[in-house]
């Protein structure tokens, strides 16, 4: 942790590194503006403000920069995906029922959606349970290289 600690939440780690890119954001928004307003103010093919255009792109660039650094490599690094807890996610996702809708119908899908909303049940669960495709179609339809347009 960069800085770890609240002095009303204990066992906290501020996410300082992401704020600090945000604050580099919005510095780059900044200068932006100023080079906009200073190219805008240069007249003909003389521009009496390159100076504050060329300071103002380098430091953004040199900032951004050292933003991407940081936070890779003390806070993206390492990262990784609890395989298990996606899996469970995407199972009881609502938004399955979208893969579905060409094979079932619109009226039949909208029908599942609402009563997996309802019942706390998933998609597919439903969809086997009412008997509307065997498992094999489901997973074919819902296999997350199809769902990812991987599979072409």
């Amino acid at each position: 942790a960069v800085q770890s600690g609240s002095s009303i939440m204990p066992g906290k780690i501020n996410p300082v590194i992401p704020e600090v890119v945000s604050q580099v954001a919005y510095e780059v928004i900044g200068n932006d503006v100023t080079i906009t307003m200073a190219a805008e103010a240069g007249q003909l093919q003389l521009n009496a403000f390159e100076p504050i255009i060329v300071h103002s792109l380098h430091k953004s660039i040199s900032h951004l920069e050292a933003a991407c650094r940081t936070l890779t490599a003390r806070c993206v690094r390492g990262i990784t995906a609890n395989t298990e807890r996606l899996r469970l996610t995407v199972e009881q996702s609502i938004g399955l029922v979208t893969a579905l809708n060409p094979q079932l119908g619109y009226a039949t899908a909208t029908a599942i959606a609402q009563e997996a909303l309802a019942t706390g049940k998933g998609v597919a669960e439903l969809v086997l349970e009412h008997g509307l495709l065997t498992a094999e179609q489901l997973t074919e339809l819902l296999s997350p290289q199809r769902l990812a347009n991987l599979s072409k």
